[in-house]
């Protein structure tokens, strides 16, 4: 029998009581609901008023119900067989665990209140088997059954429909019509490559078939190989979805794709490049849910944290983040605007484009069509009153005046350049045309980051470093001389890792090397002052995570230049 869940107060009320929404945003809710007679508490989920966890842990006190963490539980298989993949997609139930011998089955509601799910569950699993409900976010179930239920029988059903003509319906979502079977080809693909951790997803035809391959952790990993006559169609697909041009093939586009998967937003920047065989298609994932992390959690030290926190202190100056494509910087940066977002601090940003979108800070997308570049957003924030600047990319020296000058009066400004270290950042900012005398005073500091893999804590075997081992990772002789390699198991794929973090070195700008920037001094001469004064570089916090087994020192010399240390 379903349980009596009914609420006692309205959930928005609930939430002032606790301090998490004020009484506008429960009116903006409210009036949403009118429009879309949805639950109040959902659409401030959407809005961005509170977080689906806070939503969930409060409705489950209201209800007299037992919380439940989706991404922390163990789910048993037993339970999975219980519940057929269209069953729990259509009434949002996740089964966790089954007990044969009481025949009882413990699976999380989105809505512990539905009797049209509770009693469908019931007449698909009998009378005999007790449920007993736990409460988890709406977003938590979709993307549950979607990692446990997996992607790769859909898309296999979706080929063998393609390639033999017959209907595959088991490939289409219970609830939903029947569609072609090239846009769910695509679309599976898409939401495979999310529920697998991809950065990247390329599209690349060669002569005798097209290759898929999904970058994750900052590899290349291959994942399916097709016949070339599915490309063409699958092409204008993906055209059509990031609003391309399908008539033109023999030019370079660009577009973006906005799409919910697995019950969360996931934006693709698209980009095709004509080549021999067809157009290439590389598909960067920009999945809001990963987008801002606590400065907390970026795996810093205790003394690189408080160190960027005192620079992230001052409140007039710029501070750039440095590092190749694909290092983590725009991770870093939201991270520390994240950090300083209050309701007294007026944070604007030009970015190329918006990859996260973050609330209560006024984001501009630099673009063509808006007629807006890095060096005239600039000017145009600088008279929006601002108290924090962000911009996107230092390119060119009009961009790097115009953020130096941000910087000159008054403002906290921060971006990014391409550099390989903190300290050759100053000779690229001279190269681009800014001079010492700009520079001297304006500096902050520089923080440039890599990105390396993380071993799999389950399968990662130790070992003995040789002589050579460590002197690359400056291990002392009376100091412990134990590594660790990757093997791979089937948690981490086969692969060995699991994960990436960061490496980091901080440079703070003091008086010191603000006389050296002056006299121009060479990126070798601003490191070899900065290291008497503590400064580590990427290689010494990249030994530390070697050294902790974070890592391996093949993954680390994959990522970092350890060739000076053998000298």
């Amino acid at each position: 029998m379903m349980p009596d869940l009914r609420l006692k107060r309205p959930i928005g009320e609930v939430l002032i009581d606790q301090g998490l929404v004020s009484g506008d945003q429960v009116r903006i809710a409210l009036l949403e609901q009118m429009k879309s007679r949805r639950p109040v508490g959902r659409l401030m989920v959407e809005l961005g008023f509170v977080a689906e966890p806070v939503l969930r842990d409060a409705l489950a006190a209201t209800l007299g119900l037992q919380p439940v963490d989706l991404a922390q539980v163990i789910v048993e298989p037993a339970a999975l067989k219980l519940l057929p993949h269209e069953l729990a997609r259509r009434y949002r139930v996740f089964p966790l665990s089954y007990d044969a011998a009481t025949r009882k089955l413990i699976a999380a509601f989105a809505d512990a209140r539905d009797l049209v799910a509770f009693d469908r569950l019931r007449a698909h699993l009998g009378a005999e088997v007790q449920i007993e409900p736990r409460l988890a976010g709406d977003d938590e179930i979709e993307r549950a059954i979607e990692h446990h239920y997996g992607h790769e029988l859909s898309i296999d059903g979706i080929l063998r429909e393609i390639e033999t003509g017959e209907i595959d319906r088991t490939s289409t979502a219970a609830g939903e019509a029947y569609s072609q079977p090239v846009i769910r080809l695509v679309a599976a693909l898409l939401a495979d490559a999310v529920e697998r951790g991809a950065s990247d997803l390329h599209f690349e035809p060669e002569q005798n078939f097209l290759r898929i391959r999904y970058r994750i952790d900052g590899v290349l990993r291959p994942v399916r190989s097709l016949h070339p006559s599915f490309w063409p169609a699958m092409a204008v697909r993906l055209k059509v979805m990031a609003a391309m041009n399908i008539a033109e093939s023999r030019a370079p586009q660009d577009g973006r794709i906005s799409t919910t998967l697995s019950g969360r937003r996931v934006d693709f920047r698209v980009a095709s490049l004509p080549t021999t065989h067809g157009e290439n298609f590389v598909l960067r994932v920009l999945d809001r849910q990963k987008g801002v992390v606590a400065l907390e959690q970026l795996g810093l030290q205790e003394v690189q944290l408080e160190l960027l926190r005192r620079m992230m202190a001052r409140p007039e100056g710029i501070i750039l983040i440095t590092g190749p494509t694909g290092s983590g910087k725009t991770t870093t940066l939201y991270s520390i605007l994240s950090h300083l977002n209050a309701e007294g601090v007026n944070i604007m940003t030009l970015e190329d484009p918006v990859e996260y979108p973050m609330p209560s800070i006024r984001q501009t997308s630099v673009s063509e069509a808006s007629k807006i570049d890095f060096a005239s957003g600039v000017r145009a924030i600088m008279r929006q009153d601002p108290d924090v600047i962000l911009v996107g990319e230092i390119r060119d020296e009009e961009t790097a005046e115009m953020a130096f000058r941000a910087a000159m009066t008054g403002h906290q400004v921060y971006s990014t350049l391409h550099t390989h270290s903190a300290a050759g950042a100053i000779p690229r900012l001279l190269d681009i045309g800014i001079v010492p005398d700009i520079l001297t005073g304006n500096i902050i500091g520089i923080v440039a980051q890599r990105l390396v893999r993380r071993l799999c804590p389950c399968c990662r075997q130790p070992y003995g470093l040789q002589e050579a081992d460590c002197r690359l990772l400056g291990i002392a002789p009376d100091e412990p001389r134990r590594g660790f390699r990757a093997m791979g198991c089937e948690r981490c794929d086969y692969q060995g890792y699991r994960g990436r973090a960061a490496i980091m070195e901080i440079l703070h700008i003091d008086e010191t090397l603000d006389e050296m920037i002056a006299r121009r001094a060479t990126a070798r001469e601003l490191a070899a002052a900065a290291r008497v004064k503590g400064f580590r570089s990427l290689a010494d916090d990249g030994a530390r995570l070697v050294c902790s087994g974070v890592t391996s020192l093949e993954e680390l010399a994959r990522v970092v230049d350890l060739t000076a240390r053998m000298a």
